[in-house]
């Protein structure tokens, strides 16, 4: 029986899935932070209909609805940004300052940048930038595991 207990084995993590999954995450905040949709804002030209008004909010006018809209989308927004920031508070400050400096500036930079400015070797930081992705994946609970032949996220 202690046997059985010694050979429990954790599931095996599917690097690039999981490493794909924090890039995703890292580019979709960027990409939130510059979001103006202009397909959102209000229509402001009249629209006729020839269903009657409803008071009872089943209907809501397109400029309501565009606003509806709009509330979600910056919810949605506003809680991937707080999500990820909480996320790469957790790590440590180098770890944070190799994931600002890459993903979360306005500029967009390249790795080679990032390591010459902080006075790396390119194959230290490519080690560090791998375990700093997963440390990023198992704080925003994203990593994907294999099992089997079967992939799965926990």
């Amino acid at each position: 029986m202690l046997a059985k207990q010694l050979t429990f084995m954790l599931p095996e993590i599917d690097k690039e899935k999981t490493k794909a999954a924090v890039e995703s995450a890292l580019e979709k905040y960027r990409f939130y932070l510059l979001m103006v949709p202009e397909d959102k804002l209000p229509k402001v030209t009249a629209t006729y209909s020839l269903i009657p008004p409803s008071f009872s909010n089943e209907f809501h006018s397109s400029t309501e609805q565009v606003a509806i809209d709009r509330i979600e989308l910056d919810y949605a927004r506003n809680g991937h940004i707080d999500w990820v920031l909480r996320g790469v508070n957790r790590l440590s400050k180098l770890e944070r300052e190799i994931i600002y400096k890459r993903y979360l500036e306005d500029e967009e930079v390249f790795d080679y940048e990032i390591y010459n400015e902080i006075g790396m070797s390119e194959r230290r930081y490519y080690r560090l930038k791998a375990r700093i992705f997963y440390k990023l994946a198992f704080i925003l609970k994203i990593e994907i595991y294999k099992k089997g032949n079967a992939e799965h996220s926990i």
